[in-house]
């Protein structure tokens, strides 16, 4: 019992920060109505982001934080809008998507060029102690990126339910031009989309990161594992992207420790497979209707 409890917080805890990532999916999804490839390579950038922070211009871990969280919301987001999406998408979903892909492989190389290819330790956030909680050895690290990664998750719905800028945000996404003609700023609420998705790729690389070190090649594995999230748990729901990162989490821990850790990767594809043939519009998703 104690060792299943372990897993499952350790699962939780990681299946949280899946989920930060996967709601950037579901944010860019429902303002620009395409899939950005390139989310992965979003959440590795900001960890190097701080290492040149904290080792180039010596700045304290504290202040080093803010200095990347806002840049990657400048980078990732204001220059993403407009230099990538901007400009492309006219040309239909697509071509944008195809961009995203290609994002992904320039941000992937060049800090691969410009850091190295080695794994880069990153400074913890949290103490790196451990609790025993009826008879379960728990990493207090886990605990924090849960309850951290869940807060945020909470304070984003309060913030798209039950302020005016997150309904009118919803309202623009859900129809733009109904929303135009009742006098919202669309192209502001999709630039808040986009800001909102830097911030929590920053977050979600400041809460992984020192579990998994720095790496170039960070992106390609986390970014597979969210956009399978987003899917199980519904591509037009933030609820069903928490709720696909908390499963995948768990149910990868749960494989590696009682099954086997050699089949662990194909987890996320297997699942997305059964959803997919059981429920193609998500665990939580709402079925969307097209003319044709």
């Amino acid at each position: 019992m104690s060792q299943f409890l372990q897993v499952m917080l350790s699962g939780l805890a990681t299946g949280s920060i899946y989920a930060l990532v996967a709601i950037g999916f579901t944010l860019i999804w429902q303002s620009a109505k395409t899939v950005n490839f390139a989310q992965g390579e979003f959440v590795m950038l900001p960890a190097f982001f701080v290492l040149v922070c904290t080792k180039v211009l010596a700045l304290p871990l504290w202040l080093a934080l803010i200095v990347a969280l806002a840049v990657t919301v400048v980078v990732l987001g204001v220059l993403f809008k407009k230099l990538v999406v901007e400009p492309i998408l006219p040309s239909g979903g697509i071509p944008l998507t195809i961009a995203t892909m290609a994002l992904a492989i320039f941000l992937k190389e060049s800090v691969k060029e410009f850091y190295g290819a080695e794994a880069q330790p990153f400074p913890p956030l949290f103490p790196s102690q451990t609790l025993n909680v009826f008879g379960a050895v728990i990493s207090l690290q886990d605990i924090c990126n849960l309850v951290v990664a869940l807060a945020i998750v909470v304070v984003l719905t309060l913030f798209l339910n039950r302020t005016r800028t997150g309904r009118c945000m919803q309202a623009a996404a859900q129809n733009p031009a109904v929303a135009e003609i009742l006098g919202i700023n669309v192209r502001r609420m999709v630039l808040y989309a986009f800001l909102i998705n830097g911030a929590l790729a920053a977050l979600a690389s400041f809460l992984i990161t020192p579990v998994y070190l720095a790496k170039f090649s960070n992106g390609e594995v986390l970014g597979l594992i969210a956009f399978i999230a987003a899917i199980v748990g519904g591509f037009n729901q933030i609820r069903g992207a928490l709720a696909g990162g908390l499963l995948i989490g768990v149910l990868d821990n749960l494989t590696a420790t009682y099954v086997t850790a050699e089949y662990r990767a194909a987890l996320p594809l297997v699942l997305l497979i059964v959803v997919i043939l059981v429920r193609p519009q998500g665990l939580l998703g709402t079925s969307e209707g097209r003319a044709v």
